[in-house]
């Protein structure tokens, strides 16, 4: 046997193994197909199989981030909003994840965008916007139910993006708005309301003790004079009470005397 024919020998048996030895990744499984018919499926390694014979497709069992193009939706109450979302699944069968389907990518991103419209339309804006939770858990299962004959499960549907017209904004600004005055309102009032009890208690005390009223007055007239720009004018009524003040000192301290004396 002369070297050009050795050579040529070689030459085949690095290409016959070359097409027999497959690695299959850790994240992979193996599909082997022979003459059209599944065998079976081989697990992460080196697999050998028949060149021209054998076929190996190897699905991916990593978890998938597949984004859901924004899309018009009519809510329940007749609001057209852009909704867009995302989707997480993964291959937990490989041999339905081939055979069952053509191309698994590609029927869960349709079901998706089918599905995310259906149920979203079944709600109103503010449940679409208030209970997006309850939503995503709804489309996650429907999606699901739908994929899972082809070894597909969806983990996870988060809605992402609602888009409101601009009209809608505006009147959920406003809402807003009328809300924060309605509590802003409600906390004044029950605030005037502590007040004027606590202004009736104080009115009681008073009636009870008339120099405190005096008291009080004097008490407003030096803060008002603290500021030196002002003139403050002496009702009749405010002088009859400032003589009334002295007389009720007077007589006091007369009483005062008096018990001195007889001590």
């Amino acid at each position: 046997m002369d070297l050009i024919t050795i050579i040529i020998v070689a030459i085949v048996i690095l290409i016959i193994l070359g097409l027999s030895i497959k690695i299959v990744n850790q994240y992979e499984k193996g599909v082997v197909f022979r003459l059209g018919k599944v065998i079976g499926v081989r697990e992460p390694g080196l697999r050998l199989i028949i060149p021209l014979v054998d076929r190996m497709v190897k699905p991916s069992l990593r978890i998938v981030t597949m984004p859901i193009p924004a899309q018009k939706i009519i809510t329940q109450d007749n609001v057209t909003i852009d909704v867009a979302a995302v989707a997480y699944f993964k291959v937990v069968d490989a041999y339905r994840a081939v055979v069952e389907i053509e191309n698994y990518n590609r029927a869960v991103n349709q079901i998706s965008q089918t599905t995310v419209r259906s149920v979203v339309g079944q709600f109103t804006l503010d449940e679409v916007l208030s209970e997006t939770p309850k939503v995503n858990t709804k489309i996650q299962e429907i999606i699901d139910g739908h994929s899972e004959p082809w070894g597909i499960k969806v983990t996870t549907v988060e809605i992402k993006d609602i888009k409101l017209p601009d009209s809608m904004q505006r009147a959920i600004a406003l809402q807003a708005e009328a809300e924060r005055e309605k509590r802003a309102k409600i906390i004044s009032a029950e605030g005037e309301y502590l007040a004027a009890g606590k202004l009736g208690e104080a009115a009681d005390i008073i009636s009870e003790h008339p120099v405190a009223l005096q008291l009080r007055i004097m008490q407003v007239l030096s803060n008002i004079a603290a500021e030196k720009n002002s003139t403050i004018v002496f009702p009749a009524q405010l002088l009859n009470s400032l003589r009334d003040i002295k007389d009720f000192l007077g007589s006091e301290m007369e009483v005062l005397e008096k018990d001195k004396g007889k001590k």
